[in-house]
């Protein structure tokens, strides 16, 4: 077995601790029983190291053996290669599983990351410009309540496209924005129900809560 070895922050601001995109690796691997270890960066001034495994400053990458890999999605399908528990055998399967992939990261995610994102910098104030992602939301999100209604996963069964579409769906539930899409709002109970799920969200905050008192201590 490749030595994996995830990659995040030190240290984050209270914020967006839980939602930090670290999270979704963790969630694939605690679902396959891939053995890996966290590495940190700097939450502070990034280095040239830094940048030349992640271009854009941000987290996470994976390393697995001589392979460096940044996006969050790209390492949930490199993941999905090496465990049939994240990515579907059959080429149906598979072709879907990749699809929805694409979909939470492109199709939904494109208007829920800047909604989020008002909502967490409290600049949700009724500009036009916040109307209009507001209403972007709610038609992609009126979309995918017809889709989740009539199916518990995206791709049969469980994979790498839920744990990203239950994962961009969370923030959103965070603030209440799927109130009005009950199957939308269940779907995402039933992925955050997964025992790997915790795992990862309870590691994740425990990696945080220790850098604070690594600080203190300082």
């Amino acid at each position: 077995m490749a030595n994996l070895t995830l990659t995040t922050f030190d240290w984050v601001p209270e914020m967006p601790r839980g939602f930090v995109r670290d999270l979704r690796v963790r969630w694939a691997l605690e679902e396959a029983a891939l053995p890996y270890h966290v590495a940190s960066v700097p939450f502070g001034p990034r280095d040239a190291a830094h940048f030349a495994h992640q271009p854009f400053g941000q987290v996470p990458w994976l390393t697995d053996g001589d392979l460096s890999i940044f996006e969050s999605g790209a390492i949930l399908l490199h993941l999905g290669e090496l465990s049939a528990r994240l990515m579907p055998t059959d080429p149906r399967g598979r072709s879907e599983a990749k699809e929805w992939v694409f979909a939470a990261l492109n199709s939904v995610e494109m208007p829920a990351l800047p909604w989020t994102m008002f909502k967490f910098t409290g600049s949700d104030d009724g500009s036009p410009a916040v109307k209009f992602v507001d209403d972007f939301l709610k038609l992609r999100l009126k979309h995918m309540e017809t889709v989740l209604a009539g199916r518990e996963w995206l791709a049969g069964s469980f994979s790498v496209a839920d744990i990203l579409m239950s994962d961009v769906l969370r923030v959103v539930d965070k603030f209440n924005g799927l109130a009005e899409h009950p199957a939308c709002r269940t779907y995402v109970a039933r992925a955050t129900a997964r025992p790997a799920f915790a795992k990862a969200h309870a590691d994740q905050m425990a990696h945080f809560a220790a850098a604070d008192q690594l600080r203190r201590a300082d």
